[in-house]
């Protein structure tokens, strides 16, 4: 048996992910001298009522190993497969917890994948992986799909400022940003799991609206495109976005997620982000 584990930087809600059977750690979150799992001691909402009252930016820490520690006894126990997919090692230890975890299992079949995105791209992939499983699909074959999917992703989101990046040392490229720029609303990309600039413009309003003809311009005329739309604090905003993007490419459904707590202490309160799938043919 195959067994799909992800954790709650994938945006999927907890109650889904269960639903589906899917093992999901949890991120730490970290205000001042107490810690709390995301999975079930802080909420997206009661994390952005303590943000806006904290004198300091909370910190954040992968699922420890020793979380992994059952889910992969049981899985060397019963001679099952691991398919650990996590959010890129660029902006998470969690690949490394992972790693560190299954050294305890020299003996067991655990397939370690850095995703190289985070939220709801990353649970685009995960939910993929589950439905491959349950169509039969051997542990390569899964491996080998994942791996040409997230070379597929595009994702563009804005953030209120770059703040939060860049004392979460998430900033990547956008480095160059930094300090001419503060007062702009960037607009920012995913690239081999590295934050990256792409422009700026003056406004929300004006960066909503490029991001849309960003997506126009990629989107592909195909019914797998897995697209999303994630927010941390800006939900009328999303929803908005939603229903234009709805106009823009003649589709029907895109859903919304919210952003867990362990995105939003790095991205900051107020970002929100589209991720699609361009088709094979035109991925780079």
């Amino acid at each position: 048996m195959i067994k799909i584990i992800a954790d709650t930087t994938c945006s999927i809600p907890i109650n889904v992910i269960r639903e589906l059977n899917i093992s999901c750690l949890p991120q730490i979150i970290i205000f001042g001298d107490t810690s709390y799992r995301d999975d079930c001691e802080i909420t997206t909402s009661e994390f952005l009522n303590k943000l806006s009252t904290s004198s300091d930016l909370p910190k954040t820490a992968a699922p420890p190993p020793a979380l992994y520690e059952p889910i992969f006894r049981e899985i060397y126990d019963n001679g099952d497969t691991a398919i650990v997919i996590t959010p890129a090692a660029e902006l998470s230890g969690t690949y490394r917890s992972a790693t560190i975890a299954a050294q305890d299992f020299p003996d067991a079949d655990i397939r370690i994948i850095d995703s190289k995105t985070i939220g709801s791209g990353l649970g685009s992939i995960i939910r993929k992986a589950y439905e491959w499983n349950h169509s039969g699909f051997s542990a390569d074959d899964i491996i080998v799909k994942i791996e040409e999917m997230k070379l597929r992703e595009r994702v563009y989101f804005f953030v209120d400022t770059l703040e939060y990046l860049y004392k979460g040392g998430r900033i990547g490229g956008a480095q160059m940003l930094v300090g001419s720029l503060l007062q702009v609303k960037p607009i920012l990309t995913l690239k081999n799991g590295r934050t990256e600039p792409i422009e700026s413009q003056r406004t929300r309003k004006r960066a909503l609206l490029r991001i849309r003809e960003l997506v126009k311009l990629e989107f592909p005329d195909n019914d797998s495109t897995s697209i999303t739309v994630q927010q941390g604090g800006a939900e009328k905003e999303a929803f908005e976005l939603v229903d234009e993007l709805k106009r823009d490419l003649g589709i029907d459904d895109i859903p919304v997620f919210q952003l867990p707590p362990a995105v939003i202490v790095h991205a900051g309160p107020g970002c929100l982000a589209v991720s699609f799938f361009v088709s094979p043919s035109t991925q780079i």
